[in-house]
Parts: structure tokens; sequence; C-alpha cells
């Protein structure tokens, strides 16, 4: 038996009456085989949305932090994705307020920053998160201010006036020096999100050349920060942003993750890069609040819990951060906030997530492994202080049964009765439940 391979059911010595051989083992994790690291996973509240958690009492708001922060309530989620506001002063909620809502005079004029500390409701969320332990803070703008655009508008597309390249680029970086007074480190940074999609919201076009040129302004004086690029509306999509910075040896010197979202198109193979590559922002569509685990909908937990296993395994992503943490209505955010009523709900899409987030740590390494049935979805990885951990989604109709796990091992189960709940190990042999996402820890 190679060394390497672990979780392989053991054979005894032949017994005297012929048995039928043993077929492969259900998990097979190769040690040897090693792919990405990970950086984390993570949310976004940008667009204001913790406004909606400001209207919670106290207590409730502590419990909606430790849903998404805590390790041992919740997700343990170790990224948080901040929105740069681009809109003028007075906005009303949904519109991220830009830290220069004036023209200043002209891309040549001394800057007017405004700084008032709270930054759309994102700056407590971010000190609560670091105390939580978050180190990885993703600061990202979906515009321009208007002036800086040939469409007068941070709304509705339009692209960046060349003439304000530089002005843009020190803007931003003006975003992460004031987070930086406030105590919070911006790690990574990105100058556009969906940048081939018009939205009636804060929007602005770039082609992947486009990309390519702006990086080149920005890169040199966005210093101690990860450039990221490009957050374009599709996977697939992303391809052609990614091979355009590639292509260009100035930047890609600069662009240190690519990033990509999955709603034009999903995660199918990875990114044509050798640099990290993350899956910036996903929700799916749908039409009402769901806090189910497995209904068809398409937005219930197993769906999540698909997409992330697809990511990490297919897309070879080292980080997955999931658009929303929280909004009202009938979002398929991980929580709805209703801040009329003063109250929360928790969704299955919530706990699909956390069977990742909270025992795959950053600087996490993938390794390859493989389940026997097809309907057992696996991942596994190997966490800097040793542990093991293997997330299996079976997306059959019947339990399928592991023999042969080693070690300290505790197993958690979410379907739709559980969320992350401790689940029997007997004689080296955990059951995966059909329809359900099992996450094995060996320490």
């Amino acid at each position: 038996m190679l060394r390497g391979l672990v979780a392989i059911s053991l054979l005894g010595l032949p017994a005297v009456h012929a048995t039928p051989p043993a077929g492969p083992p259900a998990i097979t994790v190769n040690e040897r085989v090693r792919h990405q690291e990970i950086d984390g996973f993570g949310i976004s509240q940008a667009f204001r949305r913790n406004e909606l958690l400001a209207a919670l009492s106290p207590a409730q708001q502590r419990e909606v932090l430790d849903l998404w922060f805590d390790r041992t309530k919740g997700a343990g989620l170790s990224i948080l994705r901040l929105g740069i506001g681009s809109s003028p002063a007075g906005s009303p909620y949904d519109h991220m307020v830009s830290i220069q809502p004036e023209n200043p005079g002209g891309p040549d004029a001394p800057p007017k920053y405004v700084w008032d500390g709270d930054d759309n409701s994102q700056v407590w969320v971010a000190k609560e998160a670091k105390r939580y332990g978050v180190e990885r803070f993703f600061a990202d703008a979906w515009s321009a201010p208007g002036y800086m655009k040939d469409n007068g508008d941070d709304k509705n597309g339009g692209t960046l006036l060349p003439e304000w390249r530089r002005a843009y680029a020190d803007y931003l970086v003006a975003y992460t020096k004031f987070y930086r007074r406030e105590g919070i480190k911006i790690t990574d940074l990105g100058f556009t999100n969906e940048p081939d999609w018009t939205a009636t919201y804060a929007s602005m076009r770039f082609t992947p050349e486009q990309a390519a040129e702006f990086v080149k302004v920005l890169g040199p004086i966005a210093k101690d920060v990860k450039l990221t690029c490009c957050d374009s509306f599709g996977w697939s999509e992303s391809k052609a942003y990614t091979a355009a910075i590639e292509a260009d040896p100035e930047a890609r010197r600069w662009v240190k993750t690519h990033t990509g979202h999955t709603y034009a198109s999903p995660v199918d193979g990875p990114l044509p890069t050798a640099r990290k590559t993350w899956m910036s922002e996903w929700n799916p569509n749908g039409t009402t609040w769901n806090e189910n685990w497995d209904d068809g909908s398409g937005y219930d937990g197993l769906t999540i819990a698909q997409a992330v296993h697809d990511a990490l395994t297919l897309g070879q992503v080292s980080a997955y951060v999931y658009w929303l943490g929280g909004s009202r209505g009938a979002t398929r955010a991980l929580l709805q906030l209703d801040d009329e009523a003063k109250q929360y709900h928790v969704s299955k899409r919530l706990w699909a997530l956390a069977g990742y987030s909270r025992f795959i740590r950053p600087g996490a390494v993938r390794l390859e492994a493989s389940a026997a049935d097809p309907a057992v979805k696996v991942s596994a990885f190997r966490n800097r202080d040793g542990s093991r951990v293997v997330v299996a989604l079976n997306t059959g109709t019947a339990p399928v049964t592991w023999q042969g796990v080693r070690g300290r091992t505790a197993a958690y189960v979410t379907d739709e009765t559980r969320s992350l709940s401790p689940a029997p190990i007997k004689g080296r042999t955990v059951t995966l439940p059909p329809r359900a996402l099992t996450t094995i820890v060996t320490r």
C-alpha cells in the first residue's frame, strides 16, 4: 500500500470460505497529488446592506455576526468583500456614496476626499470581522464616480475617460489608506466589477484590453495590496480578461489574483493563468425567500453546496465569495435581514457554505480525491495545522458507507433537518446520508 494513499479499506487474510472480492473504497484521497492553495471563503455586504443589520438589537447583531464569522457557531468565513462607493452625497439606500462625491475641478485638480469613518455601514462590520480573526479584506469598485466617465453617471455603464485614469487610480489607493486609518488593512483591491455588463445600478464598462491598460496605471501605485481583476459577469467570459492580462507582461506583473463571477456561465474549468483565481461573486436566481435544503428550486442549500464543490474542483479556485451575507425581502443571500420586523432568518445556503468554510482554513491545500459512486462529489484538503478535511456531497438517493476512516475523526452532516450536526463514526466507518453534505475532519 502506498503511504500517500489514505482511506483505503484494508483486507484481512483469506477466510476458509471464499468471499467476493472487496470493491474500491467509497472515497480515496491521494496526499501525494496536491492542487491549489486556499485563500478562504467569504461574503460581501456592499450596497449598504449592513444598514439592515443595524436595525436589529445588539443581541441579534451578535448572533448574525456569529453565523458569518464564528468557527463554532457559524460559517467561520475568512474573507469580507467591501464595495467602494461611487454615488453622489445624499444618495438613498442601496447607493454607495463615494469618498469624493463631487468633482474636485478636473482630473489634475487636488483631490477633495471625504471620509466619515462609516463607509456606507461597512467599517463597523469590517472591524467586527477582524475581531473574529478575518485577515482578508477585498475592496472592489463597481464604478468610478460619474464625473470621471463618458456618460456622466456612476450608473448605467459608461466608460472611464482616459484623462481620469490616474485620478481614478489615486482614488482607489486613497480608499485603502482610509481603511488603514480605521485599523483595517485592505489586502486585495479590484477596480472593476462585471465590466462586460451594463447595470442600472453602479456599473462601468472595460474591454479586456482596456482593463489590461488600466492595470498598468494602478499597479505601480497600489503598494502593499494584491491587485485583482476582473470580476467578469460569467466564468467563461472571465477567460478573455485573464488572457488579455496574461498576454501583456507589464499588466501580468501587477495582477496577483484573477476573479470571476458565475451569473452568465458556471465554473467549468480553470482560468488561463498560473496565478490564483477566485470565484468572487454569485448567488442563484429566484423569486422567493427560501430556507430549504433540497427542494429543486435551484436556490436551495444543495445547489450552493454543488456550486462550491465545482468551483473548488473544476475551477481550482482559491477562494469562494458569496453574494450576499444578508439582505431583505426575497433575497438569495445567506440570511434574510428584516429591518421592519427587526428579526432575521437563516437559510440552508449558509450551512452549505459553512460545510466548507468552517473547516477548510486559509493556507489549506486541496488534495486529490475521488469517490467510487459518481453520485458522491468529494473534495479533500490539508490545513496548515496538519488536520485533514474531506467534504462529501451525496447527491444520490441512497446512503454510502465509507470504511477505513483513520485517526481522531469527527463528522458533521447538513441536510433538511441538520445543520453541521455531529454524526457518529462507528468502527472507523462513517455513513454519508443521501442528499446531504458530510464534512469529515481528521486531526
